[in-house]
């Protein structure tokens, strides 16, 4: 990668200029699924006979029936496919612009394998001889992670990777308990552009956080490690790259500088797009990390979740794993419960299956070499889509120097120049069927916008995508009011914030939409 941003690229030839697509978002007004129940509509009919009495005990019996909808399937068909266009989505779009969120394709023949009713119709609580095939794929899974990561033994068992996190940091307390040390480390370190969850975890698990910010060059500030790093120190969690695409050259040092304070290394792995088969957590003297394998590795993001996450530590903190562990004998595959420092569950059962099963196909499909040109790709495309957004006017990264896998943009010189806020050109942006996320809070950043092309992503796509950016930009300064008036091609135009700021309007049940709204 050259020290230059861009500079690798300075010889392709010049391709000729996207023209911009077409689009129009569907609008259906489409009521929620309660408000489309009528009495006594029915998907199927159930025979009256011929099926068996079951008795239950009245403590789990219900005094009425759920209040569920009732439809046809038609019509829950056509409410589902309408809200899917409604959807602006990773199989739709060029979705580069989610960034930190690595959104890749995820094979279709991947999910042939989890709709197969030996995955679907499984039930957590069937007998281990039943499932030896699962809890197989469950175990060779952990070693995969083993090998990516350097460590010793892994957990699939979180749902997500902030469930990561937080089984990574119930470990990091669990360990310097079992020590005797717990009382008196009672701080864990983080930086500003690891991703928040770490500081959330670290936080709900009783911990004060310190937060290191960046130097000149965008790295976390070592000196401020040093200082903050004592017989206090129970963790540093820090990602690598962070969610400004660079790479802190020094994680070795910052590693020994926490080790000799007597504290534990977890290596936040949400970013490893880029990594793998380069670099190792195992190899920069990490104790343990987390991956995401709705992120790297490929499985969908579920609209938030369940995700899947894996907890990957070390042999002096595999005692700790959350329970129960997949072991094998050499004959058959078994849970083992008995395991007396473990954290406990983070969640019920083993994981989530079906993106454990979609995660062991990816890898096993690509093997060693095809993670490794995964990483290659995903750091060419990235530091090629930089080369033609850092040539929009008004467009910038904040610091010098290449980047892996994303990169954190600042529209801050457009701002300057036109008064339109990075938000506005986002929103404007999916009036051309593509969209991207600005960045965490605070804003440390000046107008930010944050993009992560993949291995996913052709040339002609990243392109159609900077072309689509340098033509908002255009609006803004030819016709400000027109960008700060967007959307006009989506499903909803412009909405009335102030709610959003109103937890007394908040709605997340059927049951509190009614109380606060229909009643």
């Amino acid at each position: 990668m050259s020290g230059h941003a861009g500079e690798s690229f300075a010889e392709l030839p010049v391709a000729p200029k996207p023209a911009l697509r077409r689009f129009h978002q569907a609008r259906w007004d489409e009521p929620i699924i309660f408000e489309q129940s009528r009495p006594g509509r029915r998907g199927i009919a159930v025979p009256a006979a011929g099926v068996p009495p079951v008795e239950l005990p009245d403590a789990v019996r219900r005094a009425e029936p759920p209040k569920l909808p009732e439809m046809s399937q038609l019509h829950v068909l056509r409410h589902y496919v309408r809200l899917s266009q409604e959807n602006l989505g990773v199989d739709q779009a060029i979705a580069v612009g989610q960034g930190t969120c690595t959104m890749k394709y995820s094979p279709k023949v991947n999910d042939r394998f989890v709709t197969d009713p030996r995955i679907a119709e499984l039930h957590p609580l069937q007998p281990e001889d039943t499932v030896q095939g699962v809890l197989e794929i469950y175990w060779r899974l952990e070693r995969m992670f083993a090998e990516i990561s350097g460590m010793h033994r892994v957990s699939l068992q979180p749902a997500s990777g902030s469930a990561a996190i937080y089984a990574n940091i119930a470990m990091i307390r669990a360990y310097h308990a079992s020590r005797g040390d717990g009382e008196r480390r009672d701080q864990v370190i983080t930086t500003m552009f690891s991703h928040p969850s770490n500081a959330a975890c670290a936080k709900v698990a009783g911990y004060e956080v310190i937060t290191l910010m960046p130097d000149e060059n965008g790295y976390p500030d070592i000196e401020a490690l040093r200082a903050a790093a004592g017989p206090r120190t129970a963790a540093l969690m820090i990602t690598n790259p962070e969610d400004t695409g660079i790479f802190n050259p020094r994680i070795e040092e910052f590693v020994r500088i926490v080790h000799e304070a007597g504290g534990l290394a977890c290596y936040d792995q949400a970013n490893a797009n880029g990594l793998l088969g380069v670099t190792r957590a195992a190899d920069a003297g990490f104790d343990l990390c987390h991956f995401n394998l709705h992120k790297t590795f490929s499985t969908p993001h579920m609209c938030g979740g369940p995700a899947g996450g894996a907890s990957c530590v070390s042999e002096a903190l595999a005692p700790f794993l959350p329970g129960p562990t997949v072991e094998f004998d050499g004959e058959k595959y078994h849970l083992d419960a008995d395991r007396p420092l473990s954290v406990g569950k983070t969640r019920p059962f083993l994981g989530v299956t079906p993106n454990v099963v979609r995660a062991y196909a990816w890898i096993a499909a690509l093997g060693a070499q095809g993670l490794r040109e995964v990483a290659e790709t995903a750091v060419l495309n990235n530091n090629y889509l930089m080369h033609k957004i850092l040539q929009i006017p008004g467009a910038s990264a904040h610091w010098p120097g290449g980047r892996v896998e994303q990169v954190r943009y600042s529209w801050q010189g457009l701002f300057e120049e036109t008064g339109v806020h990075s938000e506005e050109i986002g929103v404007r942006a999916a009036d051309f069927g593509v969209h991207y996320w600005t960045s965490h809070h605070p804003y440390l950043v000046p107008e930010p916008f944050t993009l992560e092309p993949t291995e996913s992503y052709s040339q002609e796509d990243l392109d159609e995508y900077a072309a689509i950016l340098a033509h908002v930009a255009d609006e803004a300064r030819r016709d400000p009011d027109l960008v700060r008036g967007a959307p006009y091609n989506q499903t909803i135009h412009k909405i009335d914030p102030t709610s959003l700021e109103d937890p007394k309007q908040w709605s997340p049940t059927w049951r509190a939409y009614t109380r606060k709204h229909l009643a």
